[in-house]
């Protein structure tokens, strides 16, 4: 027992005196300049009173010995826009930062515009002052005045009042913000609506939305990241969700990057010169609504662009449907899904739905971009003008006209990235439109005329 005690001792001893005579670190002042790992910063665009994300910039010691950084300071002082965090410490300053031999360190940048800050380019500098010489990373981002909706407790975040919305002040939407029953919210042209995460709008019955955007100043809405990551990111905010008996009329819009896009229920809307993307579920999903799209381009949403339940009508002219979601490959991805019922708990709507797909494009990586789950012997009926569509499977449809089934349209480019779904040289879709449907819309989506020979889709070539 007095062995093993003993033996005891001597370990911990021998530890405690190891660690004693460790070589003391000496830093030396850098005889050469540092690199980083980016000159630039280009941080998110943000809205007064709220964070950025965090950036990082690396600092790389290229010597052979440990040096001491005099200083590490934002150019702004106390009076920039910016912080950042050196060392885990956070402020506007720093002196004598240690940094080991052919090793690195990492400084964290974000910015935090304060109330009422100018809307404006915010620039700055982090300035590294040494021996060897000064160097500077540019850090770079716009600010934009916001005006805030917030949902809590107190404040059920409601528009109680027929409301215009202009494009002076971006509107950031946290928790979901309702429009009162029988009340009109219009978005002017240039209005942007930024969601934080789970947030989204809710029309009350018998109230209006009306979206009047115009080529190049359309309304946007999308989650309050404008990162440009996220612009081919789902799940960014939930959606904008419309009661029974509301209308919907939206031109000019670019709506993408959540849940569902668009719901509507027992409802009426329009939707022309549109561009809608990237939702984990739908791009629209329609329960029992007529619902009118014209010139409007869909792509990448998880179980389908269009999702329609218990009944409907849906006219769909000049329309350009594309799926190619990647990113979860479980899911359907189709161009529509339909289903003649819809049931929510005690909520029940029974109706046998139509499409009309007229010159338009319906095309993705499925084998079948429509499809039709039946209950109760419902039916779906789908009249198909004049349009190119990925569909083997045709038992039920009704063909009008000259369409083109399993061809490739051949997009410029389908991935969102640098979507751009309008056709190349070469495609089965150019000159093969119905031209009586010009009367519906004279003008593509970006505003050339149409000619008597019209392209299928939203583009015309």
């Amino acid at each position: 027992m007095k062995l093993k005690i003993f033996l005891g001792i001597a370990f911990w001893s021998l530890l405690l005196l190891a660690g004693c005579n460790r070589d003391d670190i000496s830093f030396e002042s850098p005889t050469q300049l540092l690199r980083f790992s980016t000159d630039t910063v280009f941080c998110d665009t943000v809205y007064n009173q709220m964070r950025s994300e965090t950036y990082a910039v690396k600092v790389f010691n290229n010597e052979d010995k440990d040096v001491l950084i005099p200083r590490i300071a934002l150019e702004g002082g106390t009076g920039s826009l910016y912080r950042i965090n050196v060392d885990g410490k956070v402020g506007t300053s720093f002196e004598n930062v240690a940094l080991r031999r052919k090793d690195s360190l990492y400084v964290f940048v974000e910015i935090a515009p304060v109330a009422n800050a100018p809307e404006a380019i915010a620039e700055d500098k982090v300035v590294f002052n040494t021996p060897a010489g000064e160097q500077k990373v540019t850090l770079f981002s716009v600010v934009q005045d916001a005006e805030y909706f917030i949902k809590s407790n107190s404040n059920p975040n409601i528009i109680s009042e027929n409301t215009t919305w202009t494009k002076e002040k971006v509107k950031v939407i946290f928790g979901d913000l309702t429009v009162a029953e029988g009340k009109t919210l219009t978005m002017e042209k240039g209005t942007k609506v930024y969601f934080r995460k789970n947030s989204g709008m809710h029309f009350a019955k018998n109230s209006v939305l009306n979206v009047d955007g115009a080529l190049g100043e359309e309304v946007i809405f999308r989650g309050d990241r404008s990162d440009t990551k996220y612009d081919t990111l789902p799940t960014n905010w939930n959606g904008i969700k419309m009661e029974e008996a509301t209308v919907l009329n939206m031109n000019y819009a670019r709506v993408f990057g959540g849940n569902v896009g668009l719901q509507l229920k027992k409802n009426t809307a329009t939707i022309n010169n549109t561009i809608i993307h990237t939702f984990q579920n739908a791009g629209i999903y329609g329960i029992a609504s007529n619902l009118t799209m014209n010139n409007v381009v869909m792509n990448n949403c998880g179980e389908a662009d269009l999702a329609i339940a218990g009944g409907g009508t849906y006219n769909l002219n000049y329309c350009t449907i594309a799926n190619y979601w990647d990113l979860n490959p479980s899911m359907s991805a189709l161009g529509i899904y339909a289903t003649n019922r819809y049931e929510n708990n005690n909520e029940i709507y029974t109706g046998n739905p139509t499409l009309n797909l007229n010159n338009s494009i319906m095309y993705g990586d499925n084998t079948d971009m429509i499809s039709f789950k039946s209950t109760e012997g419902g039916l779906f009926t789908r009249h198909i003008n004049n349009s190119l569509l990925k569909q083997n499977d045709r038992a039920g449809f009704n063909l009008i006209g000259q369409s083109i089934f399993n061809e490739d349209p051949k997009f410029q480019n389908y991935f969102t990235q640098k979507m751009n779904l309008r056709v190349k040289t070469g495609s089965p879709a150019i000159g093969k439109g119905n031209a009586s449907y010009n009367d519906i819309t004279k003008k593509d989506i970006v505003g050339k005329s149409r000619n008597s020979s019209p392209t299928l889709g939203a583009y015309q070539f």
